[in-house]
């Protein structure tokens, strides 16, 4: 099972794509692609239903990095939803699993875990990936199996995340092919591609240079054109119109539409990347000569991302704070490489959505529909293969369907704890029957407060908008669920959701929306709530909200830390002898982080906010013995009076006002180092690890007060 992130509808090439995806597109022609395969509109809930076969809130994972008391909302898939690597695993497979998790709450992914929600607990026999929403594709967190291991290479030796991942499922396979031919595997590969920061091998993004310089609009025509052409759109369908809040290509000047398809450009080459190492994991199962009767599903896990904001991003939280596109413009040729945690502009998802209404987030059709390819031809026709299917399918129907071909049945009880009806249905019928009927008539949609309901051949969809950066200013649509309005959409007959017939169906919409109330009572989607905010206020926190001190020692990282956009003050507490020199703490990379140095007995510190360096250095020199050094972050709810410190044995050595201040993203994913560094630096002048030749004795964290809920889980990972 290959499951892809951020991938809209029209972004595979066998799906009417400009971007080269030639290995996938082999396995199109010798399967089956799905057109009205459905997820959840985020990529933890899809993954949920995928590996459950469950609806996401039906197994607590509505929003998974604010766990909330309510069972929708819990974050924790409950022992209750045995996963598929479980009962594969019961069944007599070998379990494997590489890449991008994202199936634990935040503060569960620390190397003390718990690891109940980690892949080896939920039933792989191994693992080896990162455990949250996105990582730096040239310097990742990873962990193989239960433990956090270092990338086995730098990027300066040409590491990339993607290629390791590639190389190690291959591996894997083959390990498990060489030790027991005779058992079966299950494979679940799961790259961080394509979600931010879009980052590829220079090679694979210049192929695509000035190709999107016509811009998003003509992208978009181009795309549907040859959908039609394809078939994977029927005849008839109508392409949706460019909402006001995309604005027109030609609306923007020659430099910004020169950056915008620089960015396009390197998701490009992205994508078609990530093809080639799927393309080597195909050949390697081919070569073993098990690739025909092995079932591939390829899917993503939500439409096109718009997180990106209107004019895209070079760091995770530059979105929250300005559109200023002129400091990205100089940064043009960084995009893409190890420098930048880049986003493309959302005029690209829109076009990547081709031919529905918006994006991930939301639960209109470029939000949930999403390319699924099946290949298998041991168990599809002959006369099948190539062909598109059109029953109406959704993620929660692919466990049962792999059971199915398993011929492993899914028990009642495991390990004594009775089990939840499977929500899904098994495709195998339409496989080699293009008329067989599809595995459900009924299904709910809810995410971030945008509601939808299917029910055979009829979708109503609520004009909800989201509390997300921008969209909620920008867009047009509801701000409250009293206020929210239905439309309503013959599927059957308008597949691209294009014809509101609400005011001439009203009877039949009231039915639907009665429908949706029904199945959200069931599936535990209540209550409802719609802001980052409100949730937070019903946040469950985690053991350690209720601290505003911690002590860490040195061997102890990576250290997960509650988030310290309200202020911190961080003490060291080091021994130091003539030549001494090193990293003494450090967090984060070049994109926003901290670090204190001590090089040739001279302490200097440096604090990165939106790749903005802010540097401090102390004038005077370390005598030999031991020393306190500080560094404190003060911030100021104005957000125009932050500042940065250093202060060395009690006496303040350099301090610097922030123009721009840490937000809760700036240090998100990134994790506490003592005594050296990892990845990439925080800043220039040192190169990672730089471990500290000294001694440190402990180093002490310090909250101003209380973490909030949210705060004290770190921050809200965009899905």
């Amino acid at each position: 099972m290959i499951v892809l992130d951020d991938v809209g509808f029209g972004d595979f090439g066998c799906f009417g794509s400009e971007i080269e995806t030639p290995a996938l597109d082999r396995l199109a022609d010798r399967g089956l692609r799905y057109n009205h395969f459905h997820v959840t509109a985020v990529c933890t809930a899809s993954r949920a239903s995928v590996l459950t076969g469950r609806n996401h809130h039906a197994v607590g994972m509505g929003f998974l990095d604010l766990p909330m008391d309510h069972a929708g909302y819990s974050s924790r898939i409950p022992d209750s939803a045995a996963a598929l690597p479980r009962l594969l695993r019961d069944g007599g497979y070998n379990t494997l699993a590489v890449g991008k998790w994202h199936l634990a709450p935040n503060h569960e992914q620390g190397p003390a875990g718990p690891f109940d929600r980690w892949p080896l607990a939920m039933g792989f026999q191994r693992f080896y990936g990162f455990l949250g929403a996105a990582t730096n594709q040239w310097a990742p967190e990873l962990v193989r199996d239960n433990s956090y291991v270092e990338p086995p290479s730098t990027p300066d030796e040409g590491y990339h995340l993607t290629e390791d991942l590639a190389d190690e499922a291959i591996r894997m396979v083959q390990g498990q092919q060489a030790a027991a031919p005779d058992n079966p595997f299950f494979l679940y590969f799961a790259p961080g591609a394509v979600h931010s920061p879009h980052q590829a091998p220079a090679e694979w993004t210049e192929r695509y240079r000035h190709r999107f310089d016509d811009g998003w609009d003509a992208m978009r025509d181009r795309i549907f054109a040859r959908q039609l052409e394809l078939g994977v759109v029927p005849a008839g369908t109508e392409l949706t119109e460019r909402p006001p809040w995309v604005k027109s290509w030609q609306d923007y000047s020659d430099e910004d539409r020169r950056l915008f398809a620089r960015m396009m450009e390197v998701y490009a080459g992205f994508l078609t990347h990530t093809d080639a190492q799927i393309g080597r994991v195909l050949d390697a199962l081919a070569e073993l000569g098990v690739l025909d009767d092995t079932i591939v599903m390829v899917l993503s896990d939500n439409g096109a991302s718009a997180d990106g904001g209107p004019h895209g991003t070079l760091t995770t939280e530059q979105s929250f704070i300005t559109n200023d596109t002129a400091p990205m413009v100089e940064r043009i040729d960084e995009i893409g490489g190890p420098r930048t945690f880049n986003h493309y502009a959302w005029g690209w998802a829109w076009a990547g959505s081709t031919p529905f209404r918006y994006w991930k987030h939301y639960t209109w059709l470029g939000g949930v529909r999403v390319p699924l390819i099946v290949h298998w031809p041991a168990g599809v026709e002959p006369q099948q293969r190539g062909q598109v299917r059109d029953q109406f399918c959704h993620a929660i129907d692919l466990m049962p369907t792999v059971l199915d071909v398993a011929g492993v049945h899914a028990p009642g009880s495991v390990d004594g704890v009775d089990q939840q009806p499977i929500d899904g249905a098994s495709l195998r019928r339409t496989l080699n029957d293009g008329e067989s009927a599809a595995p459900r008539q009924t299904q709910y949609f809810e995410m971030m407060g945008s509601r939808a309901i299917y029910h055979a051949g009829w979708k109503a969809t609520t004009d909800h908008v989201a509390d997300f950066p921008a969209q909620r200013e920008l867009f047009g649509g509801s701000r409250s669920f009293e206020a929210d309005r239905w439309s309503l959409y013959d599927l059957r007959s308008d597949f691209s959701e294009s014809r509101d017939l609400a005011e001439k169906e009203p009877e039949r919409l009231l039915s639907l929306i009665e429908t949706w109330w029904y199945e959200a009572g069931k599936n535990q989607v209540l209550p409802l709530m719609d802001d980052l905010k409100g949730r937070a206020a019903g946040v469950k926190p985690p053991p350690y909200a209720d601290r505003t001190r911690w002590v860490y020692r040195p061997g102890a990282g990576p250290i997960r830390t509650p988030a310290s956009a309200g202020g911190f003050v961080l003490t060291a507490h080091v021994l130091v002898a003539d030549g001494d020199r090193g990293v003494v703490v450090a967090q984060g990379d070049w994109n926003g982080g901290f670090v204190c140095v001590i090089d040739e007995r001279a302490v200097s510190a440096i604090l990165t906010v939106t790749a903005k360096q802010h540097r401090l250095a102390s004038d005077l020199p370390l005598a030999p013995g031991p020393h306190t050094i500080q560094l404190a972050y003060k911030a100021d709810t104005s957000q125009r009076g932050s500042t940065f410190s250093l202060t060395i044995d009690g006496e303040l050595a350099a301090r610097t006002a922030l123009d721009t201040p840490l937000r809760p993203m700036t240090l998100l994913g990134r994790w506490l180092l003592i005594g050296r560094d990892r990845g990439l630096p925080v800043g220039d002048g040192y190169s990672p690890p730089f471990p500290f030749t000294g001694r440190i004795d402990r180093v002490e964290l310090e909250l101003p007060e209380r973490p909030t809920p949210a705060a004290a889980l770190t921050a809200v990972e965009p899905d």
